[in-house]
């Protein structure tokens, strides 16, 4: 599942075309990408087209572009989903759901495409509610965006790239939970846009065994753990995420090249780059944990 670095690439590329853009009209080939859409299709094009797109705001893993003050279209790629940006007459994208077409600021045509191979990704446009501590619902250097949020993303925590993410409050509640430290750091209620790569990757770095109790883990150690990961994110950014397959790609449709610089995700019987040990993986909540059994002691 695409996680932070490759939502704000997404998120990065976007807005490089869509502040400003107004929706002329929209095409569904597959109503299944609108399920979530309280008003079901048609009215998601009701509300949308004729619509100026304001800016387009991450946190975490989710997406969104405000189309009022009070209302915006949220998107989420979910296991496969794509969102591409371009001209009309391009060439077929195998898997496309909708067609957003706009004319942007800047006066040119965009076809912007959703597509999705299995369908856990979707389009919708869902109400904004004020932030809980008065701040930027999420990250948007472009344009601001407010101090508002989507409802249904309202739930999830601050990202570490998020400006107004408070490492030292984050440590402190991190202390204190008697759970593995991956589980930790992969619940969005604390903080977001980690996932399954990037846990492995930070964990690696920081020399913490996956299941280690986060409460016998001192404040200090949750910190440069969170200093670690944000490292890690960035970097990723920089390289455009993590391709392994042809499902995630940025507005372009290129692949990201992050995998060239992984040390544990994936890396199941090579040798660590730290010490020569061979990464090892263990099956871990439907999924897997990757770790240098030397490096990463339990």
């Amino acid at each position: 599942m695409p996680e932070l670095p490759e939502v704000e690439t997404v998120r990065s590329g976007l807005a490089q075309h869509l502040v400003g853009a107004v929706v002329t009209s929209i095409e569904v080939f597959d109503a299944r990408s609108l399920k979530k859409n309280v008003s079901g299709a048609q009215g998601f094009l009701d509300e949308l087209t004729g619509s100026t797109l304001q800016a387009v705001v991450r946190r975490g893993k989710f997406l969104w572009l405000p189309i009022s003050g009070s209302r915006a279209m949220v998107g989420h790629l979910g296991m496969s989903g794509q969102i591409l940006v371009r001209t009309p007459g391009f060439e077929s994208d195998p898997q496309t759901r909708v067609v957003i077409h706009v004319v942007s600021a800047s006066g040119d045509e965009l076809e912007i495409r959703f597509v999705d191979q299995r369908l856990f990704g979707g389009l919708a446009i869902d109400d904004l509610v004020e932030t809980t501590d008065g701040k930027p619902g999420g990250y948007s250097p472009e344009a601001a965006s407010g101090a508002m949020i989507p409802a249904t993303v309202s739930h999830i925590a601050r990202d570490l790239l998020d400006p107004d993410f408070d490492a030292g409050d984050v440590a402190s509640r991190m202390v204190k939970k008697n759970s593995g430290i991956k589980r930790v750091l992969l619940d969005q209620n604390l903080l977001s846009g980690i996932g399954n790569i990037y846990a492995d990757e930070s964990l690696w770095l920081a020399k913490l065994h996956y299941d280690r109790l986060a409460s016998s883990i001192s404040k200090k150690k949750h910190l440069e753990l969170i200093e670690i990961a944000k490292a890690v994110l960035v970097k990723a950014v920089a390289q455009g995420g993590t391709s392994f397959d042809e499902q995630y790609k940025n507005v372009n449709g290129e692949s990201g090249y992050f995998s060239q610089s992984l040390n544990a995700y994936g890396m199941t019987g090579l040798p660590c780059n730290r010490c020569g040990t061979p990464i090892k993986r263990e099956a871990w909540a439907n999924r897997g944990s990757h770790f240098c059994p030397r490096c990463q002691k339990r």
